[in-house]
């Protein structure tokens, strides 16, 4: 049975879902979450990672480990990735920004889970290659642009939700802007040897509470100034 053989794909698939409920059980003490959402968890279940991974990567794409895309990139954890969109609280109606498209995979999870996406890409190279694995894989309603993801996509905003899948040294002001009052933002915060993943919440009053909720290791989030 081949590696891609639907059979194959769909244990896998669900084996990554164990591996994912398992990691958040074990870390429930230091996220407050013993468990991800159902809703968080379906749509897991249903983003067809492989699609969303070199060719070569497809024998290993629902393992729960980051994995290499080119250009010095990785998609992140499985297990990651829910959590930070579990983090989100989404709704059906939210507008959704993401930073960092990679080739596509996150912003496919949100996709699943909110109608309006808009993800930022600094890789001209990477965000025509998400484009394009995006809309084939059915998610032709998420927009993609190239450009620097820490000034957001001002023409959009302001949104519900924003989810940031690079590292800055502190959270861009613009992006702060750009979040909705009552709005939730999730991204790793700190430098290359300490981050930590952070949400971020501003109330009806415009004023923001930061917690940090687990270490993480991801790429820096390159700025323009």
């Amino acid at each position: 049975m081949s590696d891609l053989d639907p059979r194959a794909l769909g244990a896998r698939r669900q084996a990554m879902i164990s591996a994912i409920a398992a990691h958040a059980d074990f870390c429930a003490d230091r996220t407050g979450r013993e468990s991800l959402s159902e809703a968080v968890m379906q749509a897991m279940a249903r983003v067809p990672r492989h699609l969303f991974v070199p060719a070569e990567m497809q024998p290993f794409a629902y393992e729960d480990t980051p994995l290499p895309i080119g250009w010095g990139k990785t998609i992140s954890q499985p297990f990651i990735v829910a959590l930070m969109t579990d983090l989100l609280e989404l709704e059906e109606e939210d507008r959704t920004l993401e930073v960092g498209t990679g080739l596509g995979y996150q912003a496919a999870v949100l996709g699943e889970l909110c109608d309006a996406v808009f993800t930022v890409e600094l890789i001209p190279e990477l965000a025509a290659e998400a484009e394009r694995r995006l809309r084939e894989a059915g998610y032709g309603h998420i927009r993609v642009r190239t450009g620097d993801g820490s000034r957001g996509w001002p023409e959009e905003a302001p949104f519900d939700k924003i989810l940031v899948a690079a590292a800055p040294a502190q959270i861009p002001g613009a992006l702060l802007d750009q979040l909705k009052p009552g709005g939730r933002m999730v991204l790793p915060v700190g430098g290359e040897d300490s981050q930590e993943l952070t949400l971020v919440e501003k109330d009806v009053r415009g004023e923001i509470r930061e917690r940090a909720v687990l270490p993480v290791r991801f790429s820096a989030l390159t700025i323009s100034h």
